[in-house]
């Protein structure tokens, strides 16, 4: 009896603090996320939409679903690997986010891709600025 087929996207986030896009005075921080998916099953698969939790330290927190990243809808075969930059902003200095991607396999299977929760948090210590 052959394995049954294996379906799986696994998702790396590396989060980045935008100084320039930020006004800590106004309460409003800007990150960047690079999301890479690595279809890590043995079924190629398209990412269909995504969903996102994003929560700041006040307990703020905002919901984002919509179809594909970006603008796209990466089909990926076994090995093969999408990336994409995102961004969010939050009310406070630090937060952070987590949520999933749902993907439909070549052979109709559907299945989620979860995001594991990774921290935003601001460096407020601007650089060219001495601390005294």
């Amino acid at each position: 009896m052959p394995a049954m087929p294996t379906y799986q996207f696994t998702c790396e986030v590396e989060p980045q603090y935008l100084s320039e896009q930020s006004a800590p005075d106004e309460d409003a921080y800007a990150f960047a996320y690079t999301v890479t998916i690595t279809n890590t099953g043995d079924v190629a698969a398209q990412l269909i939409s995504r969903h996102w939790i994003i929560e700041d330290a006040q307990g703020h927190s905002d919901e984002v679903k919509g179809l594909g990243v970006v603008g796209n809808q990466p089909l990926l075969r076994p090995g093969e690997s999408f990336q994409y930059t995102s961004g969010t902003r939050l009310r406070s200095a630090s937060g952070q986010m987590h949520g999933s991607f749902f993907c439909v396999a070549e052979d109709g299977e559907r299945f989620e891709a979860t995001v594991l929760p990774f921290a935003l948090v601001a460096d407020t210590s601007a650089p060219g600025r001495l601390l005294h």
